[in-house]
């Protein structure tokens, strides 16, 4: 921002909008920063409990995996991804592409616009990307049961078909 202006695909001139860097800005980011550090120790070191999982505490059976044992939120779609494919190697291989995938996004982005502002079929892409996200994720802390699957199957297709094919 503070070389090239904002993003501006209506061709106007920003210069007026760019304003030189000064040290405060520095400083009120890493006071910033500081604030969330500290409100992030005091959290961790005096209630380490509080954003815990009370199923944690729940002694356990060496004989199966309890129930609610799954990933951590946010790779929670990765792991709807691997339960839709009944193939091990191919949920697996599911898996790791569908981390790795999101590494070449930006490769795929060939437009000669930076902004989405005046493309509305991107925008409207972006968005069914993000629902299609969401429902995987959602589908990641459910039961393997059947109209759960039949749903992760439909978004794992839809997610690959996204990237790999509807967004470029």
């Amino acid at each position: 921002l503070h070389e090239t202006g904002s993003n501006n695909p209506s061709g106007l001139n920003s210069d007026t909008d760019k304003i030189p860097f000064h040290p405060y800005y520095t400083i009120k980011d890493i006071l910033g920063a500081l604030i969330m550090i500290t409100l992030l120790s005091s959290l961790v070191l005096f209630s380490p409990d509080m954003l815990g999982d009370p199923d944690n505490y729940i002694p356990a059976n060496p004989l199966n995996t309890p129930p609610h044992i799954k990933p951590e939120w946010y790779f929670l779609f990765a792991y709807a991804i691997l339960r839709s494919i009944p193939n091990k190697l191919g949920g697996v291989l599911a898996l790791v592409l569908s981390i790795l995938i999101l590494t070449i996004i930006p490769l795929l982005h060939t437009a000669k616009q930076r902004s989405m502002a005046f493309r509305p079929m991107s925008q409207c892409m972006f968005w069914v990307l993000v629902a299609d996200l969401l429902t995987l994720t959602w589908i990641g802390g459910q039961p393997v049961e059947y109209p759960f699957v039949m749903i992760g199957q439909l978004a794992s297709v839809t997610y690959f078909l996204m990237i790999l094919m509807i967004m470029p």
